[in-house]
């Protein structure tokens, strides 16, 4: 599935990983706390991202889970009836215009909004990952690995989150869900060299590789 041209949204996690939870603010949610990102911000590897000027950006890796058909109000027992597969994904955050945002009380949209700020692998079918909660996801930046985790430490499972998501709006066939990430998130800068990866038992499932470079605007 092309979801990157099909799909009207994405909706985007926000605290899903205890440890990210603590380096961020250290509330962790009693209940999924969930934002939305433009589907302009996609971008297909290989390629290259696009850093706003002035602004201090952020790498956070995710799995995705790719919305087979529409449906609202799901119940997490039939959640995965609306699963047509997953795709990893990099939530870029522009950190400094996340955290003015918060203390003033705003939404983060700009934040998480830019061009090239949903760095996107291929879509992955269901059947290649069946337990999507038995899954390695990690990121390595110039070689170094930043950030890499299970996937069987998210804090709301994917049942949990298809069901609060469809709860306040209709998910549709191509719509792309973003679980949250693990701790480890770092500073991307221009001329930086990004490899990101999904391991089911040890086996690369999917990589993604991208650049960075300042737009100059």
């Amino acid at each position: 599935m092309d979801f990157v041209e099909k799909g009207k949204k994405i909706v985007a996690i926000g605290k899903n990983y205890i440890k990210h939870v603590q380096e961020f603010d250290g509330i962790v949610p009693t209940e999924p706390m969930f934002f939305l990102k433009p589907t302009t911000s996609y971008l297909k590897s290989p390629g290259t991202i696009g850093l706003p000027k002035g602004t201090i950006v952020h790498h956070e890796i995710e799995l995705g889970v790719v919305i087979g058909k529409k449906g609202k109000h799901i119940p997490k027992e039939n959640a995965y009836d609306y699963v047509a597969g997953y795709a990893l994904a990099i939530d870029m955050t522009a950190r400094d215009v996340q955290q003015i945002a918060s203390k003033a009380g705003h939404p983060w949209t700009v934040s998480k909004g830019y061009d090239d700020f949903c760095p996107i692998g291929e879509f992955i079918p269901k059947d290649q990952i069946p337990n999507p909660h038995d899954a390695t996801i990690w990121i390595k930046v110039n070689d170094e690995v930043k950030q890499s985790e299970s996937t069987s430490i998210m804090v709301f499972d994917i049942p949990t989150l298809i069901s609060a998501v469809s709860d306040v709006m209709t998910l549709e066939e191509g719509d792309l869900i973003v679980t949250g990430t693990p701790d480890g998130v770092g500073l991307v800068k221009d001329g930086d060299i990004i490899k990101a990866g999904l391991e089911v038992d040890g086996k690369l499932i999917s990589e993604i590789n991208f650049d960075a470079k300042d737009r100059g605007y």
